[in-house]
């Protein structure tokens, strides 16, 4: 099929990374795959597929799109232009919807009415699928996240006199997109923890392109409690998780939650914060530890898992193995299956 994905950007992140791991792997498989960002669009992936610009810098017209079967939609304001083209017979409009945006960005008088905008819906977990159902009335298809094959234990931490390392990703603050992230509670349990703990090192892992835009991310440079890494590929993304004893993460709302998971294929223990998506393979107890946000107590399960070596290696082992059903060939034949159906219903 000719499919058509309207994206506003394909810069480092997990939304970005799932959009360009479909079309990727979509094109391998013999499906005529078009990317289509506004002109400023920035491509950070390296994609198979072919990659057109339209004539705006920041957004994207009907007239911008090709003709082809299927139109795939993503974030809110991708939608309204995907429907318009769909219109004029330019392929069937399908969301995939990567998070639920009126709940945690800005303009959600905008994001929440998009979701009348087309029925033909996927989403990314049960609790998304939920979210939706409950405030519009329509059931999305699940396509589960996938774990690219760079991301393995490479069975690091048994080196003789290595610090313990606790780590976490932290985004730039600016510009309204990282609140549900948490971050300032993430720092403020880091800190307690290098309290108790000044022997343990504390990571935190940003994009490089973040971090050259942020301030707020540059100051960071200069706090003695934290080591920055910015990964500028997977390879070396996947090594800064295997550095990791326990990974961290305080986000509060997301439909994938991507790295914890990423994480725990590196073999790191996960300390997490609920965030609806991360229920799709966080346990707590069995591969995790796991708290609700009004618990206040991420900064003590981090704590319990530098403590307790037993635990924290027992919850690595059981993170890394149960990880292993996330694969993006999984992600992309679900996807396909639930695209041919949507298709044939169409007539």
């Amino acid at each position: 099929m000719r499919l058509t994905f309207p994206i506003l950007t394909l810069s480092r992140g997990g939304a970005q990374r799932m959009l360009a791991e479909l079309a990727n792997r979509l094109s391998d498989i013999g499906h005529e795959v078009v990317i289509l960002m506004p002109s400023g669009g920035n491509v950070e992936y390296e994609m198979k597929c072919r990659v057109e610009f339209g004539r705006e810098i920041e957004k994207l017209s009907e007239d911008d799109f090709p003709y082809g079967d299927v139109i795939i939609s993503n974030y809110y304001t991708t939608v309204p232009a995907a429907q318009r083209a769909s219109e004029q017979g330019k392929g069937l409009h399908i969301r995939l919807a990567l998070c639920y945006e009126p709940t945690f960005l800005p303009h959600n008088n905008q994001s929440f009415a998009s979701y009348s905008i087309t029925r033909n819906l996927m989403v990314l977990s049960r609790w998304q699928q939920e979210i939706i159902r409950l405030n519009h009335g329509i059931k999305g298809r699940i396509v589960p996240v996938g774990v690219n094959a760079d991301f393995t234990n490479m069975h690091m931490r048994e080196a003789a006199g290595k610090s313990l390392v606790v780590s976490a990703i932290l985004r730039k603050p600016e510009g309204g997109f990282s609140g549900h992230r948490e971050q300032e509670y993430l720092l403020e349990q880091l800190n307690r923890v290098k309290e108790l703990h000044p022997e343990v090192d504390i990571y935190l892992i940003t994009p490089p392109g973040e971090y050259a835009e942020s301030a707020a991310l540059k100051m960071m440079l200069n706090d003695h409690r934290y080591h920055l890494r910015t990964p500028s590929n997977d390879t070396e993304l996947s090594y800064h998780y295997n550095e990791s004893d326990i990974f961290v993460s305080s986000s509060t709302f997301d439909s994938g939650s991507l790295p914890g998971l990423e994480a725990m294929r590196c073999g790191a223990a996960l300390v997490t914060v609920y965030s609806g998506g991360n229920m799709e393979y966080c346990r707590h107890g069995h591969n995790c530890l796991m708290s609700y946000r009004y618990e206040n107590r991420l900064g003590q399960d981090i704590i319990s898992l530098i403590r307790d070596k037993e635990l924290r290696e027992r919850l690595a082992r059981k993170g890394e193995n149960d990880s292993l059903q996330f694969t993006w060939d999984r992600s992309v034949q679900i996807f396909q299956s639930e695209l041919f159906e949507m298709v044939s219903k169409q007539g």
